[in-house]
């Protein structure tokens, strides 16, 4: 029996199908299957059951999930415990970002983690934040920053700062929408996100509230590409608000002032892990960095620029 059995065997029972099990365990599924089969000759039992919509595990596989999630679990205290006796923390970690590097200070946190830990190498991928949330849920990142309301049992996140998107139109848009209703607003084209993004499921949540949603759509899986869109003309988008507000005193938008939609600013990483080096030495490098912001208080608060109606570069709605 071998601890890659065992995980490939907590692989399906969690995601129900041989090929997604494969795709997150970086395998064939052939050489999958043959681990399950080898799995199950070695302890005379059959482990799952194939349905027409994938994988289910058996009762004898339902009574002996819980002893192989144990043994995974104390293999990886083990490997925790061996690099913890070694002293300085070491090894490669794959940090995910999302937003723009500024806002989530990712410059600061690595000056900061050479600074204190010089042997752990970190490598940053740029992803979408829904993207990130799985990635973690996965394994795929050991740890990543991320915004919004998603929960998994698996999935440890902490809270970092609260801030929020704004509704944007673009600045020749301004009489337009300055005393648009929702439904004159909704009827206007609109520059979204991808639907596995956090901004898309604020505006989707926001159009269910009002019972519609639009019916002209440009999407981009990109902020910094769907501000520039709505910049140039193309349509309605959310910024986050100190963008926004900046944008709209330097005449480049207007707002719609009518709604805000707070989200939080997250750090994610696997509740197994909690106890391993590279992830503890990660949340150190995360307080340090983020010394000056607490759980629940808006970012930047007393610094974001204001759009006053009667500054004359201005275009304010509502």
């Amino acid at each position: 029996m071998e601890l890659y059995q065992l995980r490939s065997f907590a692989a399906i029972a969690e995601l129900g199908h041989l090929t997604r099990a494969a795709e997150r365990l970086h395998l064939s599924q052939p050489a999958v299957s043959a681990q399950i089969k080898a799995l199950e000759d070695e302890l005379g039992v059959t482990l799952f059951e194939r349905v027409s919509s994938g994988m289910v595990l058996t009762a004898a596989g339902r009574r002996l999930l819980p002893v192989a999630e144990k043994v995974l679990d104390a293999a990886q205290a083990l490997r925790s415990g061996a690099r913890a006796l070694q002293g300085d923390v070491a090894g490669r970690v794959r940090l995910g970002t999302v937003s723009d590097p500024e806002f989530t200070r990712v410059g600061a946190f690595l000056a900061h983690a050479l600074e204190a830990y010089p042997l752990l190498e970190i490598e940053i991928h740029h992803e979408v934040s829904g993207e990130a949330f799985d990635k973690v849920r996965d394994g795929e990142l050991d740890a990543s920053f991320y915004y919004g309301n998603r929960e998994h049992p698996d999935v440890v996140a902490v809270p970092i700062v609260n801030f929020a998107y704004r509704i944007v139109a673009p600045a020749a848009w301004g009489d337009r929408i300055r005393h648009a209703s929702w439904d004159e607003i909704v009827q206007m084209p609109w520059i979204v996100s991808p639907p596995i993004s956090t901004l898309r499921i604020l505006l989707d949540e926001f159009f269910a509230a009002h019972g519609s949603a639009p019916a002209s759509r440009i999407e981009a899986d990109n902020e910094a590409v769907m501000r520039s869109l709505a910049i140039a003309g193309a349509g309605i988008t959310v910024m986050r608000e100190d963008i926004a507000l900046a944008a709209a005193v330097a005449g480049e938008v207007a707002l719609w002032t009518r709604t805000r939609l707070p989200t939080t600013l997250k750090f994610l990483h696997l509740g197994k892990r909690e106890s391993d080096p590279e992830i503890q030495a990660l949340l150190a490098v995360l307080r340090r960095t983020w010394v000056s912001a607490k759980p629940g208080r808006d970012v930047d608060a007393a610094s974001r620029p204001r759009a006053p109606a009667e500054h004359p570069r201005v275009t304010a709605a509502g």
